[in-house]
């Protein structure tokens, strides 16, 4: 694995700062035009196996693909959802054909994005969790997975109380495996006895297999999971929910989204958000308004507000969230380096 680029231009620094603020209204819009009028802008997506309900990293992006359609009024966005690993360049080529921006989604289509957008030059693709080196025509948006997990990892290791904590992964590839770097790492940071155990399913669509891995990981006493998992972690929460209902005190970390919206705080701790929707949002706006920077790389960590806790953390002590603050400032400020999966790969 490629060692990721490690700096922003001054283009991509201003994105970064918009990260977290609205697009522009549709008045606005219409005034800064580098495409033609929005409601002529055709953009989709092509998603992984886990596919755009998968209430995680997929469905974030098609919610920042929406939310552009409401805000800047283009055409509404389509998606083509990936079976197996052989859709990925079909799927992309057809995007190509009908959409003025194609979105490939998930680390795992890299070689068929850089494919596709090598034989149609012409085309404007945009591709998360990948960067594709010297393609004039990709943008690539990565995210340092590594420091928001830190974070979390520093709340399960101030909050077990059995002193075991697990990871539950889905496929073993280097941005899951940055997920899990950074979350020891955090764990280590503030409870250095803290036994840590780590489960790849081999699947991010397979929620059978998260509930078998929890059941697993529960009965051997962990009392707080964190999920890279896409919807294979939907049966972690699943089992936490059951095993809440029979009095066990267990507890799930969420991943992309804050999940505690999808499956309540009596099971979700917390979440490392990881602000797909946000990004999407962006360089697709950027598009519209004639902006789109082929060939950069977007790297997004705590620095520029990619990565990191949801903004509303009930189960959390003040305390807990005081520390957890504390190292974040020091990861930005660069007194604390987070170890990373791909550069524990050179």
């Amino acid at each position: 694995m490629k060692k990721f680029l490690l700096t922003l231009s001054a283009t991509m620094l201003i994105f970064a700062i918009v990260l977290a603020g609205c697009g522009q209204s549709n008045d606005e819009s219409e005034e800064n035009q580098g495409t033609g009028a929005s409601s002529d802008v055709e953009i989709g997506m092509v998603t992984d196996t886990a596919g755009v309900d998968d209430k995680s990293f997929n469905q974030s992006a098609w919610e920042g693909l929406n939310k552009l359609y409401e805000e800047r009024g283009t055409a509404k966005p389509q998606y083509l959802q990936s079976s197996s690993e052989e859709d990925y360049i079909t799927h992309l080529n057809r995007m190509v054909r009908d959409k003025d921006l194609t979105w490939g989604i998930g680390f795992n289509m890299a070689d068929e994005v850089k494919e596709t957008a090598e034989q149609n030059p012409e085309a404007k693709i945009a591709v998360i969790d990948a960067e594709i080196q010297d393609v004039p025509n990709v943008v690539s948006v990565t995210f340092s997975e590594n420091e928001g997990s830190y974070l979390v990892g520093v709340v399960a290791g101030l909050t077990t109380k059995s002193n075991k904590i697990g990871f539950v992964g889905g496929m073993e590839i280097p941005v899951i495996e940055n997920f899990e770097t950074g979350f020891i790492a955090g764990v280590k940071a503030v409870n250095p006895d803290a036994e840590i155990q780590t489960n790849y399913t081999g699947s991010f669509e397979k929620a059978d297999l998260g509930k078998q891995a929890a059941a697993t990981f529960y009965d051997s006493g962990v009392d707080i999971i964190f999920h890279a998992a896409a919807a294979t972690g939907n049966g972690i929460f699943t089992e936490a929910k059951e095993r809440k209902a029979t009095g066990q005190d267990v507890w799930v970390i969420g991943i992309d989204k804050d999940q505690a919206l999808e499956f309540g705080n009596e099971v979700t701790l917390t979440s490392m958000m990881k602000k797909v929707d946000e990004a999407v949002y962006q360089v697709s706006s950027d598009f519209v308004d004639g902006t789109f920077e082929g060939g950069s790389h977007i790297v997004l960590g705590l620095k520029e507000n990619g990565v990191g806790l949801p903004t509303e953390n009930p189960n959390i002590t003040e305390d807990i969230l005081q520390q957890v603050e504390e190292y974040k400032e020091q990861i930005i400020s660069g007194a604390i380096t987070v170890p990373s999966a791909y550069e524990m790969e050179q």
